[in-house]
């Protein structure tokens, strides 16, 4: 095989997070963004040793899992929710086969097996999330064009795209609400003239469009992200929002100047032109104030989900000191406050830290601490010992300087919540080889239709 050359064949399986294995005349190709049993056509895009990629170019048969109708109108093109045309229980069905084959090869490498050299632990499945669609409380959207020189757009990204912008008028990711907002949003900017941001010339006006609606709550935020380049009366736009027949409430509509180099969602500087910068929502019985930037998990119903699984399997903390390391807003925290003596959170977005004081006090909540900064960084700081620790780090996982810090502590009993397996697969190795043992591990699906997925695992501290 060489690159550039075109082949065809089917995807036999589905390896985390979303690499499909084709065989072609004995030759095992990945090729991203398929579903196991499609025929697709592909190019070789890579190569390297026995390595070989290749991008997608066409399906040409469904595969047999595929048992539904796109219930969007951008479907496949758009990458946000690859698996819709797929009945729910056989998305639950895959990745809980792809967790689990990841977390077995760990646990084997790792010496955790049993007479017949078999895996030993105890693997629990997946939980699916209460809401297949319409469950997303927070959606970044682009604005640009479908194609060169067309009609301005704003939605998502065609998959395997830098630049071609999809409208998303009728995702089914986020609620009616969000849509509404959207297409209010796009139509005004198209009667307007307004150009889009190009990310290679630096030119134009209009980013991001941030929505964030509280599931709970019905709360909505409206932030429009813009540079500077023009400075347009924005007033008639907030007047059409608030005209909007929503089932929810618009509780602020920001502007957010962004000119950044960087395509991010950033602020250089905010203006509210309505309301406030904040919304609430709730989650186990505790109300938390979310604002533009705060980090928060974006299925609130499927969050009540992991963290009661969390709770259940973190288990009696009474008199206990417990460390939430990575802690974000402060969410487990409160939750464990209850029945622990004190919760420390340690969290490196000060804005996060700050919003978890807040939601603390709000909760009426006197016993969690929360300290900014990275974690690698703080534990040497901190004066008390942990009797528990939580771990709930981002994407690439816990920073190979600070898993031995965390290690040295020798508390019989941690619990890691992960949001990319491969990254748990990876530490849980040094875990170990440090004298600790998987007890238990449950998926969490927080994302249908996505790859993504939630990993909770109980380690237990071998007696030595």
């Amino acid at each position: 095989m060489k690159k550039g050359e075109i082949y065809e064949g089917y995807i036999e399986k589905i390896e985390f997070p979303n690499k499909g294995k084709v065989t072609v005349d004995g030759q095992n190709v990945t090729v991203k963004n398929g579903m196991p049993g499609q025929k697709v056509r592909f190019m070789i895009n890579k190569k390297r040793s026995n390595r070989v990629e290749g991008r997608l170019l066409e399906v040409l048969e469904k595969s047999p899992w595929e048992t539904r109708e796109p219930v969007c109108s951008i479907f496949p093109q758009c990458g946000g929710c690859m698996y819709q045309t797929m009945n729910y229980q056989a998305q639950l069905d895959m990745k809980e086969k792809q967790i689990r084959s990841l977390i077995d090869a760990a646990v084997v490498k790792g010496g955790q097996v049993d007479a017949q050299g078999q895996p030993d632990y105890v693997f629990e499945g997946i939980k699916g999330s209460p809401m297949e669609f319409a469950y997303r409380n927070k959606m970044e959207f682009s604005f640009g064009d479908a194609q060169k020189g067309g009609e301005l757009t704003l939605g998502l990204h065609k998959k395997g795209s830098t630049y071609d912008v999809l409208d998303a008028t009728d995702c089914k990711l986020v609620h009616e609400d969000m849509t509404k907002i959207l297409q209010c949003v796009l139509n005004y900017c198209r009667e307007q003239g307004f150009s889009y941001y190009h990310k290679m010339q630096h030119t134009g006006y209009l980013r991001h469009l941030l929505l964030r609606r509280g599931n709970t709550t019905g709360e909505i935020l409206v932030n429009l992200v813009t540079t500077t380049q023009q400075q347009p009366e924005l007033a008639p736009l907030v007047e059409r929002l608030l005209e909007l027949d929503l089932e929810g409430k618009i509780t602020g509509i920001l502007h957010i100047l962004n000119d950044s180099l960087a395509d991010t969602v950033q602020s250089d500087e905010t203006k509210i032109l309505y309301g406030k910068d904040y919304f609430y929502e709730e989650i186990l019985g505790l109300r938390f104030k979310i604002t533009p930037f705060s980090f928060f998990q974006p299925n609130s119903l499927g969050a009540e989900v992991l963290y009661r699984t969390a709770r259940e399997y973190i288990g009696d903390t009474k008199d206990m000191t417990v460390f939430d390391l990575y802690s974000g807003t402060g969410t487990i925290s409160q939750i464990l406050a209850s029945v622990a003596k004190k919760v420390i959170g340690v969290e490196i977005v000060e804005e996060a830290v700050e919003a978890a004081r807040e939601n603390a006090s709000e909760n009426k909540i006197s016993n969690c601490e929360f300290i900014a900064g990275d974690v690698l960084k703080v534990i040497d700081e901190i004066e008390e010992k942990p009797d528990f620790i939580v771990l709930d780090p981002p994407r690439d996982g816990i920073h190979p300087k600070a898993l031995p810090k965390i290690l040295q502590y020798g508390v019989d009993k941690m619990v890691y919540i992960s949001c990319k397996p491969t990254s748990l697969a990876r530490d849980l190795e040094m875990f170990l080889a440090s004298g600790y043992r998987v007890e238990r591990c449950v998926c969490v699906d927080q994302f249908a239709q996505t790859v993504h997925v939630e990993t909770v695992v109980r380690l237990q501290r071998i007696d030595t």
